[in-house]
């Protein structure tokens, strides 16, 4: 199976060990009154709450790409939305609680997916990668267009000749600088100033130490002394790093336990990282994969092949396609997945 881009794709009995050895306060049940799955073992461990997060009345989810918590613990939710919807609305705002709270963005209809958020200048900002209209487009909270940038003619790459500039995502430096993504166009992952100046790249494309194939999810990991950029290279199956001077670091590459990386956040010593292929993974800080959440690995078959079921036909406390996570203030980790139906599920730390 060939993992390379996203077009491609859109072309084509633990858990119950763990359960049972859980305390009976911990064994928390929904609100039909169902026991919630649980996912993962000390010190990873997590109630497994599907649709925790659920789109206003005339809202249909599409595809659940990206999501962001700003300082207040707003959270927010990116998706294409569905064709069958009634509101267009592409980004969706809720409160700590999951109550909804507002909705924007109907210009990201279709190619809402990466969403980054940052302060500058004491003001917090949202960049949107938009892999409809092949753009990046920062915004303030309530979606106030602040900047574009569209097909970066000023790389060399892209202006000798003409092709294709797909963003995936952005990762923020301590210094003001962002990287870019192009993971669904012609991998290359960009650099710019704080104010929006290109700078240079970083690696090339290709299938070598330093090249990407689909480089989807990029970080700039701040757990160590020395910031590094983490770029998840999902076409290569793989993890890569750089220093922010764009120098190669580490390859890093586990295709049992780390199989298709799509993005990356962190919280005290740990990174999460939403893999494409069926599962959430805890990583160390030495990228050491040392839990893998809900892995349905399983019983997905071919990933992207579950893509048309039904709700109904989901197998609880596994995931089929994870696309974004990240943590959220108190500890819980919040994971948005490639369905065209959409699915915000929430990982309550038990």
């Amino acid at each position: 199976m060939k993992t390379s881009t996203r077009r491609e794709f859109l072309k084509k009995g633990s858990r119950a060990s763990v359960v049972a050895a859980l305390p009976r306060f911990l064994q928390t049940s929904d609100k039909s009154g169902r026991r919630l799955p649980v996912v993962g073992s000390e010190p990873h461990l997590y109630e497994c709450v599907h649709d925790w997060l659920v789109p206003p009345e005339g809202l249909v989810w599409g595809d659940t790409h990206g999501l962001a918590e700003d300082e207040r613990g707003f959270i927010y939710v990116a998706h294409t939305v569905n064709k069958s919807s009634m509101r267009g609305e592409a980004i969706v705002v809720y409160d700590a609680t999951g109550r909804f709270v507002r909705a924007y963005g109907e210009e990201f209809r279709g190619g809402a997916h990466g969403l980054g958020l940052r302060s500058e200048q004491s003001a917090e900002v949202l960049y949107h990668c938009d892999i409809n209209q092949c753009k990046i487009v920062k915004t303030t909270p309530n979606g106030e267009t602040l900047w574009t940038h569209g097909y970066p003619r000023e790389d060399a790459a892209y202006g000798q000749r003409p092709i294709d500039f797909v963003p995936t995502n952005v990762a923020f430096a301590p210094n003001g600088d962002f990287y870019v993504g192009d993971g669904y166009g012609s991998h290359h992952v960009l650099r710019f100033s704080a104010v929006g100046k290109f700078l240079g790249e970083v690696g090339s494309p290709g299938h070598n130490d330093g090249e990407f194939d689909t480089p989807h999810g990029l970080f700039v990991d701040t757990r160590s002394t020395t910031p590094v950029l983490v770029i998840a290279d999902r076409g290569n199956r793989r993890l890569q790093t750089f220093g922010l001077d764009g120098k190669h670091l580490r390859t890093i590459k586990d295709d049992t336990r780390l199989r298709m990386p799509c993005h990356f956040d962190t919280q005290g010593e740990w990174m999460v990282c939403p893999d494409l292929d069926s599962q959430v993974c805890i990583l160390d800080r030495d990228y050491n994969v040392v839990a893998q959440l809900g892995d349905g690995r399983a019983s997905n078959g071919e990933v992207g092949s579950r893509r048309k079921q039904s709700r109904s036909e989901f197998t609880p406390g596994q995931f089929i396609t994870p696309h974004a996570a990240i943590f959220l203030k108190n500890g819980d980790i919040l994971v948005a997945e490639w369905l065209p139906i959409g699915r915000i599920t929430l990982l309550r730390r038990v």
